[in-house]
């Protein structure tokens, strides 16, 4: 089972593609999708942000561009479901819902 974050993002440990996955989500989220605000979504760290959308755009078929700071999802390829990849943002990729901690308190 993997941590999750504040915003309910699930924490992927290094190098597990779920953190392309929610790199990708947070960036087609976003009003104004910067290193910094995708960072600040996902949990991951904003130096990292650039190396995703580029893996993210050479093993998946992506085109994510930047301009000037933000980014933008021109394509999704045809690897990649944009629904399923959505869910990357709220579910962990072994498929188990997890349920906040504040919501199992009152149960």
């Amino acid at each position: 089972m993997f941590e999750i974050n504040e915003n309910g993002v699930p924490q992927y440990p290094k190098g597990h593609a779920g953190r392309l996955l929610v790199t990708l989500a947070a960036i087609d989220r976003l009003e104004r999708a910067t290193a910094s605000s995708v960072a600040a979504l996902t949990g991951l760290s904003k130096g990292k942000i650039d190396d995703y959308v580029q893996a993210l755009n050479a093993e998946f078929g992506t085109v994510i561009v930047k301009n000037g700071p933000e980014y933008r999802v021109e394509s999704w390829g045809e690897i990649l479901k944009r629904a399923g990849v959505k869910k990357a943002l709220t579910v962990p990729l072994n498929g188990t819902k997890f349920t906040p901690i504040e919501a199992q308190d009152s149960l």
